[in-house]
């Protein structure tokens, strides 16, 4: 089988340091798809995330998989890239044209950059390679799930504003001059960051660190992917409130 490693206390039950269990908004379990074509995989994963107090159901395919989406509505999904039938690429293709905006954290033995960028492309949020740690597996999707609809605002005003752009921590709304908005989750934290610092220009590095808690292998190339996208939904057809400070980073600031 694929090689998954974890340590006895994960695999047993509770250890001796506190840990701070995730709810959704209205107190019920965190509802998790797993999908991978190996059954031992993804009994091991159900078992670690059962373990948060988690609701897990499980998928061995894209069918089943896009199913269990419609059906269970997750609030966070374990997609494998290769699948026997459909690829997890169009799964979650289809599953963002169903409305699914859950965070994705691709799973798979792919192991290049280029894999990485192609995945977050699709509308993914994280990566895993296999083999894995399932700690560090549930600290991602803790990590995603913080940033996601089920998440509690951490800051003591949970609207941002920068002229006419307009970011609700509460509710998860963005509104530009009035008008809605719809981001991802991780398009959400990034314009969050930088809302939370206007002004200011921050490094791809910072970015790395806030919003994904991590780097890929020192590149700079999810950032940049991000911030396009950013710019598609904030700034098309009006004036430019996302700036590039070449050399140095990014800021965003009211529009003149």
């Amino acid at each position: 089988m694929r090689k998954v490693t974890m340590n006895a206390r994960a695999a047993s039950g509770p250890s001796s340091q506190p840990r701070t269990l995730l709810r959704r908004a209205d107190g019920s379990a965190i509802r998790v798809l797993v999908v991978d074509d190996e059954a031992t995989l993804t009994d091991l994963l159900a078992m670690a995330l059962h373990y948060e107090d988690w609701e897990v159901k499980t998928a061995s395919n894209g069918q089943q998989a896009l199913q269990l989406s419609r059906e269970f509505k997750p609030d966070v999904v374990v997609l494998d890239i290769m699948l026997p039938d459909i690829d997890g690429l169009q799964v979650l293709s289809r599953m963002r044209a169903d409305g699914n905006e859950a965070p994705v954290l691709f799973l798979t033995a792919k192991d290049s950059l280029d894999d990485r960028i192609a995945g977050l492309t699709a509308g993914g949020d994280d990566y895993v390679t296999k083999p894995f740690s399932l700690e560090e597996l549930v600290a991602r999707l803790r990590g995603l799930l913080r940033r996601s609809r089920a998440a509690v605002a951490d800051h003591d005003d949970p609207v941002l504003i920068v002229g006419d752009l307009v970011l609700d921590e509460d509710s998860y709304e963005v509104h530009r001059d009035g008008e809605p908005i719809q981001l991802t989750a991780t398009e959400f934290e990034l314009l969050r960051f930088l809302m939370r610092n206007p002004r200011r220009v921050l490094s791809k590095a910072q970015i790395l660190d806030r919003v994904w808690s991590y780097d890929f292998g020192g590149s700079s190339s999810v950032v940049e992917l991000y911030i396009s996208y950013l710019r598609k939904k904030i700034d098309a057809g009006r004036a430019p409130m996302i700036h590039t400070v070449r050399g140095a980073g990014y800021m965003v600031k009211a529009a003149q």
